[in-house]
């Protein structure tokens, strides 16, 4: 006996896409003005800038063809969960992309050691300046998705990278303006590239944690299996997994022993409601085992199918 529900309702993510189109129009919009300012000027820093938001460009894009293929209804019947992992694997992507930059950045740094290559300050700050408003506008669009959604966090977690970049390429602008010293634009594209890499290790972690199908964060396996079993007429709970399909729905199945004559309907009601009531977990499959089953010794150890008692 279990019960099913409709992994099709909303995500997310969906709930969101707007803001993910937006926040690519308006840095797609000034990539290109940033690059061409960094090739004119010669600083690694609003090069490094124009990098990240190259990179800001790629991962929003791919965050929306994830939300797309997550929004996407099964027509095959193969894909029995949909396709809501894509937006796990984009925001994957984001991490990948974040630390490609950062490993960019300290090569191009460490080239320019006992160099001193030429620096037009005044397109650095003007750029870096229009740069930093366009990032922000993009930050708030993403924000507000950031808390729900894996795939929309990796997104923000990369504007809000560039964001700082763009702040690193003012203040490179400045400090070579005041002293003259081209050595400040190298240092600062280095300290980007280090603040990238900070941000990208726990959305990684994350990315990874979702994979590898752990647990939700913030759900004990250990407290939901012995809530299961204070259910009464439960005698003995097993099978227990919990985890993440994608952001925002967390799955789990469980296989609970009920004692005879005990309300097989009460039951699966209670251990629904607990699941999401208290654990917040709207998708649980239950399955609920009599005690006393045909060729059963123990409760839940049963013969397989076709197998003498």
């Amino acid at each position: 006996m279990g019960h099913g529900h409709d992994h099709a309702v909303g995500h997310a993510g969906g709930r969101h896409a707007w803001r993910l189109r937006a926040a690519l129009v308006l840095v797609g919009g000034f990539f290109a003005v940033e690059l061409a300012a960094g090739l004119v000027s010669g600083s690694l820093a609003l090069l490094s800038d124009a990098g990240h938001m190259a990179a800001d460009v790629v991962t929003l894009a791919t965050a929306l063809v994830a939300t797309r293929l997550a929004s996407r209804p099964d027509t095959t019947g193969r894909r029995t969960y949909g396709s809501y992992r894509a937006e796990v694997f984009a925001s994957g992507f984001a991490v990948l992309v974040m630390l490609g930059m950062s490993v960019y950045i300290a090569v191009e740094a460490i080239g320019r050691i006992g160099a001193a290559p030429g620096i037009e300050v005044g397109p650095m700050l003007v750029v870096g300046a229009l740069g930093l408003a366009v990032n922000l506008a993009a930050m708030r669009l993403l924000r507000a998705g950031a808390g729900e959604s894996l795939n929309v966090k990796g997104a923000y977690m990369e504007v809000l990278a560039d964001t700082v970049g763009s702040v690193g390429v003012i203040a490179a602008g400045v400090l070579v303006a005041v002293t003259g010293n081209a050595v400040w634009d190298t240092a600062v594209a280095l300290a980007i590239g280090v603040f990238v890499v900070v941000r990208a290790v726990p959305l990684g972690r994350q990315v990874l944690a979702v994979l590898a199908q752990h647990a939700p964060h913030g759900v004990d396996p250990a407290r939901v299996t012995a809530d299961l079993g204070a259910i009464e007429g439960v005698s003995d709970v097993h099978d227990v997994h919990l985890w993440t399909l994608t952001s925002g729905m967390n799955v789990a199945t469980a296989h609970l022993v009920t004692d005879p004559g005990a309300d097989d309907h009460a039951v699966l009601d209670r251990a629904q409601h607990l699941m999401r009531d208290d654990h917040g977990i709207d998708h649980a499959t239950v399955q609920l085992e009599p005690a006393v089953h045909a060729g059963c010794d123990e409760p839940g150890r049963c013969p397989a199918p076709g197998e003498r008692p």
